[in-house]
């Protein structure tokens, strides 16, 4: 088998509501496709969501970086190569993750289905189906628990709140959330970067109390060596986010002490499946749990996430709900959602198909 052509394309898609965190308002998203065909007939999809503040490069670098891929290092290749085609474009694209996962998950996708396998077995399956949160942004007390009250009616039982504007505020509309959801619902909270380590004791004082899962990256990117001044057991219920981008940050946060004691994976962070199964690996042995995380991102690049995630034994944690924030997806499948728990179709591949 060869490939014969790499074609790509963007679309700018609108989000069925608005939503803020601490650095913006975000109302669309460009999303990037790509669709590998080979000379057996099969095809493999993939899907990029660059963002600059997170990913580092822009719609443009994306958009360059994807246009040469294929005639430069894909088009005429075996695919069956994969170790050696991934690494090649982990040498190419390294500034440009978020094309180098659309790439990726596109050719796991093309082998998986001329194996006619779903990604997640010709990875290792380790688990069947897990409960996802879904966002609740930076909003007024009282849409925050309107839109509580809407997940809760559509099945959700895990929801994630964005903090980080006022650690007063915060507090508060945590302790009104759990007071009306009751405490069967889980809650979990991410500050975005929005605190300092003050703020950061004092919120997980106030989340121990409220039954709060976990806190993501409540100080920014670079305060790894604060971090390291919590607790141990603080330390433990600590998501790292934007401290982490790839193999390299997770060998330097599995140094202890730990100033994380879970790992957000987001597979347009690190550039795909390949690097994400890296940092699963190093999480593994540093016995550090895994969170599967996304932005607003097309069910194409969310079935890639959740293959990867359940081939995984350190995975316990899901935050992969970009693709409901979508008005308008060009893709679907790939996963199942029923009652707020995501299962992968039982599909060659990444199960995903463009529409129309």
């Amino acid at each position: 088998m060869k490939i014969t052509r790499v074609e790509t394309w963007k679309e700018r898609l609108p989000l069925s509501r608005p939503y803020t965190i601490t650095a913006r308002t975000v109302s669309t998203v460009d999303l990037f496709f790509v669709r590998i065909l080979a000379d057996s007939g099969e095809e493999g999809l993939g899907s990029g969501a660059p963002v600059e503040g997170v990913t580092g490069e822009t719609a443009e670098a994306c958009a360059q970086a994807l246009a040469e891929a294929g005639p430069a290092w894909l088009e005429g290749r075996d695919p069956g190569c994969l170790g050696t085609l991934t690494r090649l474009l982990k040498t190419h694209l390294r500034e440009t993750p978020a094309a180098r996962a659309a790439l990726d998950m596109a050719l796991y996708d093309l082998v998986a289905r001329r194996l006619e396998v779903p990604v997640v077995d010709f990875l290792g399956r380790c688990h069947d189906a897990l409960p996802t949160s879904i966002t609740i942004g930076i909003k007024s007390t009282e849409e925050a628990l309107a839109e509580a009250d809407e997940y809760l009616g559509r099945g959700f039982r895990c929801l994630k709140v964005k903090l980080g504007r006022d650690p007063d505020d915060d507090i508060a509309r945590l302790h009104k959330l759990r007071e009306q959801v009751g405490p069967a619902v889980v809650i979990r909270v991410d500050a975005n970067q929005g605190y300092d380590l003050a703020a950061t004791q004092r919120l997980a004082a106030a989340a121990a109390t409220l039954k709060v899962e976990f806190i993501e990256q409540p100080l920014p990117a670079k305060a790894v060596d604060a971090m390291r001044h919590l607790p141990p057991a603080l330390a433990a219920g600590m998501a790292a986010d934007e401290s982490l981008h790839d193999e390299e940050d997770a060998l330097a946060l599995a140094q202890a002490p730990l100033p994380f004691g879970i790992y957000n994976i987001k597979l347009m962070k690190c550039g795909g499946i390949t690097s994400a199964l890296g940092i699963a690996g190093i999480a593994e042995a540093a016995q550090i749990r895994l969170m599967w995380g996304c932005m607003d991102e097309s069910v194409i690049s969310i079935a890639a996430a959740l293959h990867a995630a359940y081939a995984c034994p350190a995975t316990q944690y899901l935050d992969l709900d970009g693709s409901f924030d979508l008005s308008r997806d060009p893709a679907s499948g790939g996963f199942v959602l029923r009652e707020g728990y995501l299962s992968v179709c039982d599909t060659p591949g990444l199960g995903v198909r463009l529409d129309g």
